[in-house]
């Protein structure tokens, strides 16, 4: 039987895992991506500071300099604002599936950097996590070549595991300064700012297009996806610590790959699922063991 933290990892990662489907849903709703980012993080950062004022929990607010907060802002607003973007972006041009298995690359992204930057030494499981997770990705790709694969989609597919990478070395120093709770809200808020003003700027956000139906998703995206994911996900950190946590959280590509296949007929071929293996086991080994797993920001 699952303990209550295991339950809750796992809700969080079928919460971020449904967003692929939400987004494509929403799309068909005549939502744009410049709207989709918009909307979803201006939701999700007014979400954040209300529990935080409603919950007598904006006491953080003196503990921190002026500095944290200007780094958290500006995870946000560059970081995972970008990093956002592109995962729908992708998402106009590939399979929700293919795209949460690309996404998934990224541990092992991290994994490397760390290495390279010498925040941990070399080890047979980082070896073994990247020969997985490559190979994992060559058959994926393979699997997908035989169909439609579009080399843009892929290609942003493949830089959002990058900015996410690269989003979560920058973040750990500030996160580990400020708290999950803190940090969430500051990087909701910087992530609401920077395409709500490019966006506004450039005319790329189109409220009126959007259906009744297209709003409901946008919605979805936020609270549940956004808001509720995290929450999930830092309410079970502390019960099964962050070495699990991060094992637990491989569910979210099943999750896609599963939504996707009942609400579109989109179906993986068995090299990519070979393939999809190889990456969360990838996930799994280089999480093991690990003394600081990654847990900056789960979820895209």
């Amino acid at each position: 039987m699952l303990s209550k933290g295991a339950f809750l990892c796992l809700a969080s990662a079928a919460a971020f895992g449904a967003m692929g489907i939400f987004g494509k849903l929403a799309y068909d709703e005549g939502v744009t991506v410049q709207t989709l980012l918009s909307v979803r993080f201006v939701i999700a950062a007014t979400a954040m500071w209300a529990f935080v004022i409603g919950t007598g929990r904006a006491g953080f607010l003196r503990e921190l300099t002026r500095r944290d907060i200007l780094l958290a802002l500006a995870l946000g607003g560059i970081g995972y604002s970008a990093q956002s973007g592109a995962y729908f972006a992708a998402l106009e041009r590939i399979d929700a599936s293919l795209l949460g298995l690309l996404l998934y690359t990224f541990p092992s992204m991290v994994a490397v950097a760390a290495i390279v930057l010498g925040r941990e030494p070399r080890s047979w499981r980082t070896a073994l996590a990247v020969t997985l997770a490559s190979g994992g990705l060559v058959l994926v790709l393979a699997g997908a070549a035989g169909g439609t694969l579009d080399p843009l989609g892929t290609a942003l597919g493949i830089t959002t595991a990058v900015v996410y990478a690269t989003y979560i070395l920058s973040s750990q120093g500030v996160a580990g300064r400020i708290g999950p709770l803190a940090m969430t809200t500051f990087v909701c808020t910087g992530a609401a700012i920077t395409p709500t003003v490019i966006g506004l700027l450039l005319g790329g956000i189109d409220l009126g297009s959007v259906t009744p139906a297209g709003y409901g998703w946008l919605t979805a995206i936020a609270l549940v996806s956004t808001v509720g994911a995290i929450a999930l996900f830092f309410a079970g950190l502390p019960i099964v610590g962050p070495t699990a946590a991060s094992i637990l959280s491989t569910f979210e590509p099943v999750v896609t790959v599963a939504l996707a296949y009942a609400a579109f007929g989109e179906a993986l071929g068995p090299v990519q699922l070979v393939g999809g293996v190889l990456v969360l086991l990838a996930v799994v080994a280089v999480q093991a063991r690990r003394t600081d797993p990654v847990v900056a920001a789960p979820g895209v």
